[in-house]
């Protein structure tokens, strides 16, 4: 029996990041080369020295035209992990993956978009008619229903759980305000000293109910960009290592894009309870052991069930948590300290991880104090992914 785990092997070890807007005036492979060049950097590694890059689909950004700007000479590996948002943590798999088998030393994993000022994911068009591949074959029998955006289809799922365990809208406008309130105090964050109150919450319009305005992830413009490599050569640059303790990907039973609603139950979310089971077993530690969390936060109904699968609380029992104040400032978890994609940016949950080694570092603008271990979640309602990181 293969034993072999790549828990502990590699280390986050450089960071960068562009500024967060709704117009960036500049390309995104720009973006995407300001962010990389901050992030080595930051872990004191010259460019020439780069040999893999890992990002997600739905980019406009390839990796040879990176490896070209940078230099780099002989990259050996390379890979584009596929589901949007769900993919979010997965890149940071895919660059443990190769260090930790030899495949590649340092591995550059990066996200760049102009999700607000040149493309908008959920404008509902999105040309399926033409294209009659299976996804949009699928989509063909909820779009005639009024399934047009992903707010539409979450809306769903949200629904089922409101009925099932007897949370409310107020529940969910309780995961934005304290969203809100962190990113009141990030300077880097969009919606930096702009708060909001559960009243107001409940006032934004309505865009499919029981979804506010404000239950919405933003659009943004923005890049993100990390270093990877071993936990070994990690301890001789210039930043604390960020040890990746735990990295999942899950895909699971009557699994679909945003439409898996042929489940016997729609109310959890079980390929991320899969990728739960492997981070607990990769890292041997519990939810008893992490200090704060970064759960994906595109709409805020989902951030319940995230919870209840990686155990903080028991299924259906989310909105007491919330409900609690445990999920905010001062409360046992604290998640989304820098914002979340409701208060930060929606950089398609890459800056969500950079929160995370922020935390570890002890450089966060919202520092939780004696952070050891992070959680970090990718988008739900697809394949999904998650991180355990934690200092060494």
């Amino acid at each position: 029996m293969n034993d072999f785990s790549i828990s502990g092997r590699a280390s986050i070890v450089g960071l960068g990041a562009t500024e967060f807007s709704k117009n960036s005036g500049r390309t995104e492979i720009r973006l995407a080369m300001e962010a990389t060049l901050a992030a080595l950097a930051d872990a004191g590694i010259d460019p020439s020295e780069v040999d893999g890059f890992s990002s997600y689909t739905i980019d406009k950004v390839p990796e040879y035209e990176i490896a070209r700007l940078l230099g780099a000479n002989n990259v050996k590996f390379f890979s584009q992990v596929p589901h949007g948002g769900g993919a979010a943590c997965a890149p940071i798999l895919h660059a443990a993956m190769a260090v930790a088998t030899g495949i590649a030393k340092t591995v550059v994993v990066y996200r760049a978009m102009n999700e607000r000022s040149w493309y908008r994911f959920g404008n509902g068009n999105y040309g399926f008619g033409s294209s009659p591949i299976v996804e949009n074959v699928n989509y063909g029998w909820y779009m005639p229903y009024g399934f047009h955006t992903p707010a539409a289809w979450v809306g769903m799922f949200a629904q089922r759980y409101m009925h099932t365990y007897g949370a409310t809208s107020e529940d969910f406008g309780r995961v934005a305000v304290a969203a809100r309130d962190f990113a009141a105090t990030n300077p880097a964050a969009f919606f930096h000293g702009k708060p909001i109150t559960l009243q107001e919450h409940q006032a934004s319009r309505w865009i499919c109910e029981p979804l506010h305005l404000l239950d919405c992830c933003q659009e943004s413009d923005g890049a993100v960009a990390m270093v990877i490599t071993s936990s070994e050569r990690a301890r001789d640059l210039l930043q604390k290592p960020v040890v990746i303790k735990g990295a999942a990907q899950g895909l699971s039973d009557g699994q679909q894009i945003m439409t898996s609603y042929f489940r016997k139950d729609i109310t959890g979310l079980p390929e991320m309870g899969l990728v739960a089971q492997q981070l607990w077993q990769q890292s041997g530690l519990s939810a008893q052991d992490i200090q704060t969390a970064v759960i994906y936060d595109h709409f805020t109904p989902f951030v319940l069930p995230q919870l209840e699968e990686f155990g903080f609380c028991k299924r259906g029992e989310a909105k007491d948590f919330v409900r609690a104040g445990e999920h905010a400032r001062g409360g046992k978890l604290p998640i989304n300290t820098h914002g979340g994609q409701l208060g930060e940016a929606y950089i398609h949950g890459m800056n969500g991880v950079a929160e995370a080694v922020r935390q570890v570092r002890g450089s966060a603008a919202n520092q939780v104090d004696n952070v050891h271990n992070v959680l970090v979640t990718a988008g739900t309602g697809v394949p999904t992914s998650g991180l355990i990181l934690g200092d060494a």
